[in-house]
């Protein structure tokens, strides 16, 4: 549109300005005048609705923001399956033969200085693609990153499949960190603005389950190559790393964008076209668009009057410091209670006693695990088990386990077959534990926690926490079950144990319950400085505090000359 008719429109509609009353769509399309006090009570009929939707109201209002969510949380799949590959190969033989080292007794393995530094060059090249994150999505938007790093990941994994020695891996584990950074945290933050209350929980934790799909793939892939003793038993499966990209980077192109995106860049009509293409409107419902984009308006308009940036700094000022505190020890507890450990299964089962085969057994049915816990967190939550609970209460289960692994340690040596057996099953109890709370719970809270202005950055730093104490724990771990270094076995249990111990105490007075609240009750009990033991029983209303008119007419200004283009293009048509 050309600057007269843009000047035309102008004069002849007279915009809104600040002092004046706000304009907002209609059902009808048509713009017309609406006051502050409208907007408002649009934004509280969008905020009541949420809350008394139920699950199923839920799935059948938004199953295509369900299906969108699922398929870019897919993504998640190809770094499970990469992970899986390097901690299952330190037990394969034929890839210890190729990248390891002979030993005095004639086998071969990777020493434990390069286990350790395969290991933390993805968590290198993770660090770094979500710093990335922090500046590229918020600004070029979720599905543009999205595809950019599954070109990448298309490019990076010819240099799995041609890799000559060690060094070659370790290039290729930093460069497919970095798009796989990325996924960590952008799959949270998409589930987690598409959809409703009633379904955040269920959706964000989804991505968990995706982890353990791309476990059990992997593993079984690696099970499949056992018979196979030439270099194609560890090619075949880097090489089956193409198979996620292309497929996804189609069904990502159609997908809609984030409406919480597009209204905090001031696209609120584009916002509210995404919003449809996420909601099923030919069913029987009280669903009105116009409601939800004025709820997530005032949202936005009220987080930019308590946060008055969004830059990484910003995480650290006000309110949003406490936030970004527990968004990053949410993460960084999934390490410290012992899953780095559980990581290394099949090895660390293999240097209990249990033989190749059979320790790889093992490590499928903890994957499999890792994938039904998440249907079993599902099943606790839809019961009203808050997040909280979930979480202290598994941290409790881990730190048993860990301690029971401690003590089969000390069974004689002229028992040591059924030590062997116990330890690999304790393990499985281990990981139901640990699905069913920590490692499935915690994608919910840091959705939740975080405001939404800093979500993405603050959610990259707490990810990014969890990637510094995973290095670390990368380091550590190879030397605990490394029969060439320290050679701890199960007494490796007992220090993990302590850790989580300590993990305990700290979720018991620092995690609060996020459960059922819209994302403007959460910002108010974090101004209000509300206990974490009492945030699920603090009543808050947000709307009876004052937000800045300005910052809501800034949205609806751009709304409103968004409408007279559109109203003037069917004119000309």
């Amino acid at each position: 549109m050309d600057s007269s008719k843009r000047d035309e429109i102008d004069a002849s509609t007279n915009p809104p300005h600040h002092d004046a009353p706000l304009h907002f769509p209609a059902k009808d399309d048509l713009a017309h005048t609406k006051s502050m006090n409208e907007v408002i009570h649009n934004a509280k009929n969008a905020t009541d609705k949420e809350h008394k939707m139920t699950l199923m109201q839920g799935i059948r209002l938004y199953p295509k923001a369900v299906a969108w969510s699922l398929l870019i949380s897919t993504c998640i799949c190809m770094e499970g399956y990469d992970v899986c590959l390097l901690s299952n190969f330190y037990a394969f033989p034929q890839f210890n033969k190729k990248y390891g080292e002979m030993l005095p007794d004639g086998t071969y393995q990777v020493p434990a200085r390069w286990q350790a530094g395969l290991s933390n060059g993805a968590n290198v090249g993770e660090i770094i693609g979500l710093f990335i994150n922090g500046f590229v999505s918020e600004r070029f938007g979720y599905r543009y990153t999205v595809m950019t790093c599954l070109t990448l990941i298309i490019a990076f994994t010819a240099i799995f499949f041609t890799a000559k020695d060690v060094i070659d891996l370790q290039i290729a584990e930093i460069l497919c960190g970095i798009p796989w950074g990325v996924f960590q945290t952008l799959t949270i933050t998409y589930a987690s603005e598409v959809c409703p209350v009633a379904l955040r929980g269920y959706l964000t934790t989804y991505v968990n389950f995706c982890w353990g799909l791309g476990q059990v793939i992997g593993i079984g892939v690696i099970k499949s190559q056992l018979g196979r003793t030439d270099e194609w038993a560890y090619r075949i499966p880097y090489a089956l790393q193409w198979m996620w990209p292309v497929p996804l980077l189609i069904g990502v192109l159609l997908a809609p964008e984030s409406p919480w995106w597009l209204v905090r860049k001031g696209r609120t009509e584009d916002a509210k076209k995404a919003l449809l293409r996420l909601t099923s409107l030919n069913r029987e419902t009280d669903f009105d668009a116009d409601e939800t984009i004025a709820m997530m308006v005032h949202t936005t308009a009220l987080e930019e009057k308590i946060t008055k940036g969004a830059t990484y700094l910003d995480c650290f000022r006000g309110t949003d410091r406490r936030r970004t505190e527990i968004v990053c020890m949410v993460w960084a507890i999934q390490n410290l209670s012992g899953n780095s450990f559980s990581g290394y299964s099949t090895y660390f089962l293999e240097q209990a006693g249990l033989p190749t085969s059979t320790s790889y057994d093992f490590a499928l049915g903890q994957y499999g695990i890792n994938m039904a816990g998440v249907f079993g967190a599902w099943f606790l939550m839809s019961l009203g088990i808050g997040r909280r609970s979930l979480y202290l209460y598994g941290l409790c289960g881990l730190c048993t386990m860990l301690f029971i692994l401690g003590f089969l340690g000390l069974v004689p040596h002229s028992h040591k077959d059924e030590a062997s057996l116990a330890t690999g099953s304790i393990m499985l109890v281990w990981a139901m534990f640990y699905q069913l709370s920590v490692g499935t719970v915690c994608y919910s809270l840091v959705a939740e926690l975080s405001t939404r202005r800093l979500q993405i950055k603050t959610v990259v730093l707490g990810r990014n926490l969890y990637n510094v104490v995973g290095i670390i724990c990368s380091v550590l771990t190879p030397y605990m079950l490394n029969p060439g270094e320290w050679n701890w076995r199960n007494y490796t249990g007992f220090f993990w144990a302590g850790i989580c111990f300590c993990c305990i105490v700290y979720t018991y007075f620092r995690v609060p319950e996020p459960m059922g609240r819209s994302f403007a009750e959460l910002d108010l009990l974090f101004e209000m400085g509300v206990s974490a033991r009492k945030f699920s029983s603090t009543e808050v209303d947000v709307f009876d505090t004052e937000v800045d008119e300005g910052i809501v007419g800034r949205y609806e200004e751009k709304l409103e000359v968004s409408h007279q283009e559109h109203q003037l293009g069917m004119e000309k048509s």
